[in-house]
């Protein structure tokens, strides 16, 4: 059975990650798609950081919710809404069943309690940097996922979580007392009245807590992580986190049920066990839906193997030549020059890959990027100034000036000379073209074949 079974997971692979000669059909290549990134999402999960990130937030959100919800109380109390809270809270909780009606119960008794006069500037400082940090938190784990090691500056962060934590429940308390006020008016219920119509609304008002869900996902995905992220992806992650929420509900009131046992083993602790089980199956889902618009707006990071890949000295070669060729044709053309997006797309390359290389470039001085978000790169100095080899030392050289360099590292004369050899072929065959005569010598339809994408 094993050799049988090697050579079923063998086709798979064959089938799921082989490289295929001639273009597939559009429904065939959207088929694979969805497997491989059904796939590599299991794979994340399996790899662990999801849930360890999940577990921080669950942490975080622990010492944070009170604040937190204090914050929100305080705006909605001057807007006449705060009685709101409580209903959402149990929403929220909903899967806990009568657990949950006592959490959100002493939940709102804290936040009644908490009295901001009495803690001074101090206290309102550490105030607003618990319930912040939270936010900071989601983001973090956010960027994680997309792959981005740079936050957000100091400013824009402390904007950007206020007005999620002052201007959102409004926003999301204000639609539900105009849905409500809507449903009272007499005209409506009148029109509700006829069968068919008051049975759509019916139909909608159940589908209304996925819809509600499906859009704070997307909602969170588009304004939390530090880049650019298109409605289309976000929207297909909120749709299946929140999907995936909804019905993680109903299976986890069913787990609560028939949970009796750890009740009479944890005793009073028991709420606090399901609270915190909840809590994190909630976070997990969230980020399990941010790898979904992740891998949606970036199908390049859908390869076979696990971990960030590595480029070889040849593919760094290959990927440095046709960045500063792609450069410094848009440059000579007088055409928008590309952002680290567009070189995604046209090279087919992961975006860290690529920046490895973007760093060596800009580091020696021939890209340079714009104050425009995304940033965009241009070629640090005239096309014709630049060499052909000076491309291919940078990217041969990049990392030495961290760890070793060839003047450190001791070889035998032998080895020395057919380096030296190497060097001097390529000065002879390269040696004299420009980066301006390399891009006369290219179109750009014709760099999206040579670097294959990874999943290829």
């Amino acid at each position: 059975m094993k050799p049988v079974a090697a050579r079923l997971l063998s086709r798979f692979e064959s089938v799921v990650w082989g490289v295929h000669e001639q273009p597939l059909p559009a429904w065939k290549a959207r088929g694979l798609r969805i497997v491989r990134t059904a796939l590599i999402l299991g794979r994340d999960l399996a790899g662990g950081q999801l849930t360890l990130r999940a577990m921080s937030l669950v942490y975080t959100t622990l010492l944070s919710i009170v604040p937190l919800l204090a914050l929100s109380f305080s705006v909605l109390k001057a807007f006449g809404v705060y009685n709101q809270i409580q209903p959402v809270l149990l929403n929220f909780l909903a899967p806990l069943g009568a657990k949950g009606e006592d959490i959100t119960r002493k939940i709102v008794q804290f936040i009644e309690n908490m009295n901001v006069g009495v803690l001074g500037a101090v206290g309102v400082g550490l105030l607003v940097y618990t319930a912040i940090s939270l936010m900071q938190k989601i983001e973090e784990s956010l960027n994680y996922i997309w792959h981005i090691g740079q936050p957000r500056r100091l400013g824009e962060r402390f904007s950007r979580y206020l007005s999620v934590l002052m201007v959102g429940p409004i926003l999301v308390f204000s639609a539900l007392g105009i849905t409500a006020t809507v449903m009272n008016i007499e005209t409506v219920r009148d029109l509700l009245a006829i069968g068919a119509l008051g049975q759509m609304v019916q139909a909608i008002s159940r589908l209304t807590p996925y819809l509600l869900v499906i859009a704070a996902f997307t909602f969170v995905y588009l304004f939390i992580p530090n880049t650019r992220v298109r409605f289309g992806p976000a929207l297909i992650g909120g749709a299946i986190g929140g999907i995936v929420w909804q019905t993680a509900g109903w299976a986890f009131a069913l787990f609560v049920a028939s949970s009796n046992k750890y009740t009479a083993i944890y005793a009073s602790l028991a709420i606090l066990v399901m609270f915190m089980i909840w809590l994190y199956l909630s976070w997990l889902i969230l980020l399990f839906g941010a790898s979904v618009a992740f891998y949606a707006q970036h199908p390049e990071y859908l390869y076979a193997r696990s971990g960030e890949p590595r480029l070889s000295n040849r593919m760094r070669e290959r990927l440095a030549l046709s960045v500063m060729s792609l450069v410094a044709g848009r440059f000579l053309a007088g055409a928008r020059m590309p952002s680290p997006a567009e070189f995604t797309r046209l090279l087919g390359v992961p975006m860290h890959a690529l920046q490895t290389v973007l760093d060596a470039l800009e580091q020696r001085q021939l890209v340079i990027q714009s104050t425009d978000d995304p940033p965009l790169y241009l070629p640090a100095r005239d096309p014709s100034l630049i060499s052909v080899t000076q491309v291919l030392d940078t990217v041969r050289a990049a990392g030495e000036e961290r760890y070793f360099s060839p003047e450190g590292l001791p070889a035998p004369q032998p080895v020395d000379a057919v380096l030296e050899r190497m060097r001097q072929a390529v000065e002879s065959s390269v040696g004299d073209m420009t980066l301006r005569e390399l891009a006369a010598q290219d179109t750009e339809p014709a760099m999206r074949g040579p670097v294959a994408a990874p999943g290829a």
